[in-house]
């Protein structure tokens, strides 16, 4: 304990240009209190004593305005920068030599059991006001900005900025104006007007046919009281996608296909002029545009069909 105690004294000297000598630094630095006594916290907490770990971990909210929860596992040289709003939740892993400034969360987005917060290997820095969401793994040495919300796996050594918010509501556009769904009515009228026009006779009987709502309405009211009913911790949910991203996708899925139709023109020019074959053109890798998660996309929407 008492090694460990001076890692994290010199871990301050190292990070911490205000630091002056170690009697300051162990009597004024709310991050050096926060973690001893969270190392306390976390050997009650794996000793089954888990009344007074969270009493404890309490106790060290108050004095400090750190809050960590007893049973996140912390490494070595770990490092609280002023500290005041910061908060690790109770799956989240934290390696050595990690750096947190006041304001961050290491949070998730499940209320379901098991692992719910991230890790955050050796090395990581998380800048002032940072969020992190999700049970995934920001790689060594990586780095976040100040007020970044980070919901996806982060790489060895990258550095995420940005928190632009967007409206993703099923209900309103991104000015926040209503949206009035007129598409399935419309198909359903063009289904009837194609089935009149194919078949004459039944023309007189689809003018009283009328659309069949009432499961569409049935599906849609559940899926919404359901969306409305659970719980989403730090109001998002792992299905959550950016509008902006879901539109490059697209563009994306659009721009594959112009090149495999492409491919097959070229085909048949080939057979009329063989000299034309000798000209190609560059295609369009997806895989050096995974920028927006593409993988994460497809599995998002696997899981909505």
């Amino acid at each position: 304990m008492k090694k460990d105690l001076k890692e994290d004294i010199d871990a301050v000297f190292t990070r911490d240009p205000a630091a002056r000598n170690s009697m300051e630094v162990l009597l004024t630095y709310p991050g050096i209190h926060a973690l001893i006594l969270h190392r306390g916290a976390h050997c009650l907490w794996q000793n089954e004593q888990k009344f007074a770990a969270r009493t404890i971990s309490y106790g060290s909210r108050i004095i400090t305005g750190i809050e960590i929860h007893p049973a996140a596992k912390i490494g070595k040289r770990f490092f609280i920068d002023h500290g005041v709003g910061v908060v690790i939740g109770e799956t989240a892993v934290i390696g050595n030599d990690v750096t947190l400034y006041h304001g961050v969360t290491l949070g998730g987005v499940s209320w379901n059991n098991g692992k719910r917060h991230p890790t955050l290997e050796d090395g990581v820095i998380v800048g002032a006001g940072a969020k992190v969401l999700g049970p995934f793994t920001v790689g060594k040495n990586a780095k976040i900005g100040s007020n970044a919300v980070v919901v996806k796996p982060v790489p060895a050594g990258a550095t995420m900025i940005g928190s632009a918010a967007r409206m993703i509501s099923d209900h309103h556009d991104e000015k926040g104006n209503p949206i009035v769904r007129k598409v399935d009515d419309a198909k359903q009228h063009e289904n009837l007007a194609n089935a009149a026009a194919n078949n004459p006779q039944n023309q007189d009987n689809t003018q009283n046919i009328k659309p069949d709502r009432s499961k569409d309405s049935s599906n849609t009211s559940g899926q919404s009281s359901a969306r409305a009913t659970a719980f989403q911790a730090y109001g998002i949910d792992q299905t959550s996608q950016d509008p902006v991203a879901e539109a490059f996708a697209k563009m994306l899925e659009h721009i594959q296909q112009s090149e495999k139709r492409l491919d097959q023109l070229q085909e048949a020019m080939c057979k009329l002029d063989p000299d034309f074959c000798k000209k190609e053109y560059d295609k369009l890798c997806l895989e050096d545009l995974d920028v927006i998660g593409q993988g994460d996309m497809n599995e998002a929407g696997a899981e909505q069909k």
